[in-house]
């Protein structure tokens, strides 16, 4: 699709995410329910004893599973899916540079997920949320996350450019 036509068609759903819920979109706040779910059910003791589940609990009454977040994140999962389908761009393989062997690609990917889950954690939200939703209500933090996101990608960019090019 065009990212132009995308963009503007993901700031239309963004609007009325807002305007349906109140809230902006994001991610994070699924894979914190998927979590808090897992915990009460594999160490339901665990559950109990901790001051976190409980101020979850508090602010999730029903089960965390039913949270609008989860059904969000399954719904882009799903869409993606049928997107690549129908465009016939469904394929597995591992994207790396040339200088880059397989093992190390996967290292770096899941090692990048982990400081990616635990930075949403300690920001309260991930970037789709921190910065998207932030500037589409001209938040003062969401606009400086958005410049510090992009600035630290072009930053970086010149160090690990040469992991992607051909020598």
């Amino acid at each position: 699709m065009n990212p132009y036509l995308a963009g503007f068609f993901l700031g239309l759903v963004l609007l009325t995410t807002i305007y349906i819920t109140g809230r902006g979109l994001g991610a994070s706040g699924a894979i914190k329910s998927v979590v808090v779910a897992s915990v009460k059910m594999a160490a339901p003791q665990h559950y109990e004893d901790s001051r976190f589940y409980e101020e979850y609990d508090k602010s999730h009454p029903e089960s965390p599973l039913r949270s609008w977040l989860v059904f969000e994140i399954l719904g882009v999962i799903l869409g993606a899916f049928l997107s690549g389908l129908i465009s016939d761009r469904i394929v597995l393989k591992l994207e790396k540079g040339p200088g880059i062997r397989n093992g190390i690609r996967i290292i770096a990917a899941i090692t990048g997920g982990l400081f990616f889950g635990f930075g949403a954690l300690f920001a309260r939200g991930c970037t789709s949320e921190a910065a998207l939703s932030g500037m589409a209500v001209m938040s003062f933090g969401g606009i400086l996350t958005m410049m510090v996101i992009f600035g630290s990608a072009y930053g970086l960019a010149y160090f690990a450019r040469r992991l992607w090019l051909k020598r």
